[in-house]
């Protein structure tokens, strides 16, 4: 053989070797990828095919699955899609997928790898494959509660199982229809998406897992637990209550809400401070704590981590830089001001784990996965992130928040026959110019608390300037809290 046909011959193996190589790692190596391109057509046959599970509450599906007359078999509905749509999110030929039909996609579709024996099944007899049911932890009777007492307002509401993490509720407002989404008109579908997503409302943002609002008084919560761990603080050990603040190395004077005094001593013990909410008393005290160990107890409770309930929420966070943080920005953030930036979540997981006895419990909405059969292929445990306080501080954090309902800032929350635990919040934000975000959290009954909440109202709703978190949030806060109490 002569050095031309030589150099030929290794040329075309070269050449058969590359293409060999080229199949293998488009078939083997980039099959899923290729799988998971919305521009692949037969992939989205095959998945819209599909008779996709449903998501199930309180025994009855909210997302299911129905037969139509055209080329996809199947379309996706919704029922009281607006109610549940934080939590669903949507299933879309055009914009894809979100929330649960997400995050537990695989089992819906069928495709699970702990479905195998289904899938072999569904291979050797010809059938058609079929989703599993995705079981939620909500109840239905606290859902519908968020939604009517939150109204046309913008805001949020989650209600937790303090021992468990299950999420009972979950409201977001505004919000959307997701049946405008799953409709199998694509030019339909897409200005639906499109005048979503330009709506400055934001009404495809959950704003109960992935807004961050500043949690004004209700992260006095955080700051009380941070005193007591301390060991320098009990609930009556009296701390200055001034009537106004000047911000360390600042000319800036803080007061309390509506220029009030909390004292005419100008001090008062910590427990009265946390039950008429004083500020300036509690800017002295994140002061005297310091950086590290406010945003220690922060952390203790969740900030600065995001969770996977299943879909992902954004973290709430303490400061970005606490090192860098002045005195001014600590005492600050010891009325939930400032740096400090939370979701309703993590509120509630707040009040959650002090009902808890100081044990925080990762959040979770999904309860059970059942195969076409009915037989329970995953279920949700009880999992703990960690303690944030010690039994003994959340008996006493307890007693506090109890006289707040009492007698203090949060007797909108009073629920006749139960003791209930709680804490209001009115935070500013932005320049100031707007209306205050107003908040409450709290559980009940105190003494075995079957339920923990937070509602974030924003720019005041419907009384504006002239709300607080007692007057607007504390009453639908009560609303959810009966809800499941009387289940």
């Amino acid at each position: 053989m002569n050095i031309t046909t030589r150099r030929l011959a290794s040329i075309v193996m070269v050449m058969f070797l590359a293409l060999l190589v080229s199949t293998t790692w488009i078939q083997y190596f980039q099959a899923e990828s290729l799988n998971d391109d919305p521009r692949n057509a037969r992939s989205l046959y095959a998945q819209f095919g599909t008779d996709r599970g449903p998501i199930v509450v309180g025994g009855d599906a909210i997302a299911d699955s129905v037969p139509v007359d055209d080329e996809w078999n199947y379309q996706r509905q919704y029922a009281q899609g607006r109610l549940y749509a934080p939590l669903t999110g949507y299933y879309s030929l055009v914009s894809g997928t979100s929330g649960i039909e997400q995050a537990e996609n695989d089992f819906l579709a069928g495709s699970a790898d702990a479905l195998w024996v289904d899938r072999l099944t569904n291979l050797l007899t010809g059938s058609d494959p079929q989703g599993s049911a995705v079981e939620l932890t909500i109840d239905p009777a606290a859902q519908q509660a968020a939604w009517d007492a939150l109204g046309d307002q913008r805001g949020a509401v989650v209600a937790l199982e303090p021992s468990t993490g299950k999420i009972l509720a979950l409201v977001s407002k505004p919000t959307f229809d997701p049946n405008d989404l799953a409709t199998h008109s694509t030019s339909e579908a897409n200005q639906a998406y499109l005048d979503l997503v330009n709506d400055d409302d934001d009404p495809l943002i959950s704003r109960a897992t992935n807004t961050l609002y500043p949690p004004g008084s209700t992260f006095k919560l955080v700051t009380t637990a941070a005193a007591l761990e301390s060991g320098d603080y009990t609930p009556e050990t009296v701390i200055p209550a001034p009537s106004t603040y000047t911000l360390t190395q600042t000319e800036t004077q803080v007061g309390n809400f509506a220029g009030t005094s909390c004292a005419s001593s100008g001090e008062m013990t910590l427990a009265d401070a946390l039950r008429i909410s004083c500020n300036t008393a509690y800017l002295g005290l994140a002061g005297e704590l310091g950086a590290d160990d406010m945003n220690s107890q922060a952390e203790a409770f969740g900030f600065g981590s995001p969770y996977d309930v299943p879909f992902t929420t954004s973290a709430s966070q303490y400061d970005p830089d606490v090192d860098a943080m002045t005195t001014a920005q600590v005492e600050l953030s010891g009325i939930g001001q400032g740096s400090v930036n939370t979701t309703p979540l993590q509120v509630a997981m707040t009040s959650a784990a002090i009902a808890n006895g100081g044990e925080v419990m990762v959040p979770y909405s999904v309860d059970r996965i059942r195969d076409a059969e009915l037989e329970v292929v995953e279920e949700t445990r009880a999992n703990a992130l960690g303690r944030a306080i010690s039994s003994s501080t959340a008996d006493e954090l307890t007693d506090m928040m109890v006289s707040v309902v009492e007698s203090g800032s949060g007797t909108a929350a009073q629920i006749s026959g139960v003791s209930v635990a709680g804490k209001t919040g009115t935070a500013q934000h932005g320049d100031n110019s707007e209306p205050p975000h107003v908040w409450f959290t709290g559980f009940a009954p105190a003494d075995d608390p079957q339920v923990a909440v937070a509602v974030v109202v924003e720019n005041g709703g419907a009384m504006g300037s002239e709300a607080t978190g007692g007057r607007v949030s504390a009453p639908i806060a009560k609303a959810v809290m009966e809800a499941v109490l009387n289940g």
